[in-house]
């Protein structure tokens, strides 16, 4: 409980930490429809607790703002209606000082629930709200990262952002891993979301992984051989992607492909960095043209299981894909590494009960399963059986690129 209860105040102080350098009219865009405002971000994650542990466990508990319920539901149907997501950049009122005042209150309700409440349906509840802060602590990152990009004055969301030290380039190569059956999926007693179960068994043929992440450099040769010239190496719907929005190189690289824009705002591209804000589409499309192809969910997993979980995450500062150094692997942090596999339910899955149940389940189709984690994941929020999940456009997220090839 003791535990648990710190784990709550210095999540929740992590998530306010992060908007240290924002003014208040930073904290209201919206620049797209996939972009959340960071005070929706703000509200949202106190919602979450105060609708699905404090309403059904904490007795006498007082909404803070019966109107919050509408303004700041996501996505849950069962939980009653929502507001729009595209038009939450509309929404200047609340204040931003009184979505504080909302977290403080639920703070304070939760703190008391923790304190004197050892059922364990809240303690579980309270993990996974803690657990979803976490992941919308990555999206409030991204989303201002967005937001900023916009601007033409170039904006560094974090001031003096830290550059990582120099690394002598790893030669890309490829390692074997043996075939047979495995056992994939999260096992222990530690937290998993739901779509990470049951563990099962799986049947892998001979394949191969690259050593690390595919670099910026690497990209720019396809960039400049006429990789988005070149039909032939594209999906289908990704060749009407590139011709419908004018894809030329990653997101927030410049014209140019010499400048990229980043939480500490516009910087030159660092050739051994790992390529970062590719959709599926590009991903698909570069591996291709390497003569090799993107991983299975399972084979990443597979692999990246027997690594330790260490990596370029939300702690190192950076805020940005590094190179690797020597020996790495990178198959945590950097970036989230688009895979073969579409986003579906592992056999025997069954959803939490209840609302919570539209957590995940409900958005296993169209979506393209990724692994590893990025450079603004929470250290202690990443495992190999951790799934996450965008669609095949998508590039606002640290998406990029790990190789794969099969073993005849």
């Amino acid at each position: 409980m003791t535990s648990l209860l710190s784990s709550f105040k210095a999540i929740r102080a992590q998530t306010a930490a992060l908007c240290r350098h924002l003014e208040p009219e930073d904290f209201v865009v919206q620049s797209m429809p996939d972009v959340s405002p960071a005070k929706w971000h703000l509200a949202h994650t106190t919602w979450f607790f105060e609708q699905f542990v404090l309403l059904p466990f904490l007795e006498g508990y007082r909404v803070f703002n019966e109107d919050y319920h509408y303004l700041f539901n996501s996505y849950y149907q069962s939980a009653g209606s929502l507001y729009p997501r595209p038009r939450r950049g509309l929404l200047s009122r609340p204040l931003v000082r009184e979505i504080r005042a909302y977290r403080e209150h639920v703070e304070a309700a939760v703190t008391r629930l923790l304190e004197q409440d050892e059922r364990e349906e809240p303690l579980q509840r309270t993990r996974l709200g803690l657990n979803h802060e976490q992941q919308h602590q990555e999206l409030l990152l991204t989303d201002i990262k967005h937001v900023f990009s916009c601007n033409p004055l170039g904006p560094a969301v974090i001031p003096n952002l830290p550059e990582p030290m120099p690394e002598a380039l790893q030669s890309l190569q490829f390692e074997a891993y043996p075939g047979g059956e495995f056992r994939i999926g999260h096992s222990g007693d530690g937290f998993c979301f739901d779509n990470e179960t049951p563990r099962h068994r799986v049947l892998l043929q001979p394949y191969e992984l690259a050593n690390r992440l595919v670099t910026n450099g690497d990209y720019r040769e396809f960039i400049d051989e006429g990789g988005y010239r070149d039909h032939r190496l594209w999906l289908s719907d990704g060749w009407d992607a590139v011709r419908e929005h004018a894809w030329e190189s990653p997101l927030y690289w410049d014209a140019e492909c010499e400048r990229e824009f980043t939480l500490g705002g516009w910087r030159e591209i660092n050739p051994d960095a790992p390529v970062t804000h590719v959709s599926f589409y590009e991903a698909d499309a570069f591996a291709r043209w390497r003569g090799a192809r993107l991983p299975t969910e399972q084979e990443w997993e597979r692999a990246a299981a027997g690594q330790a979980l260490r990596g370029n995450l939300m702690q190192t500062g950076l805020w940005h894909p590094a190179p690797a150094p020597q020996g790495e692997k990178q198959f945590y942090g950097d970036c989230w590494e688009w895979t073969a596999s579409p986003y579906a339910p592992y056999p025997g899955f069954k959803p939490l009960a209840g609302s919570l149940g539209e957590y995940n389940g409900k958005f296993m189709c169209n979506q393209m399963s990724v692994r590893g984690g990025s450079c603004v994941t929470a250290d202690d929020h990443i495992r190999p059986s951790y799934r996450s999940f965008f669609y095949p456009e998508a590039r606002w997220q640290f998406l990029g690129i790990r190789l794969a090839r099969d073993i005849a």
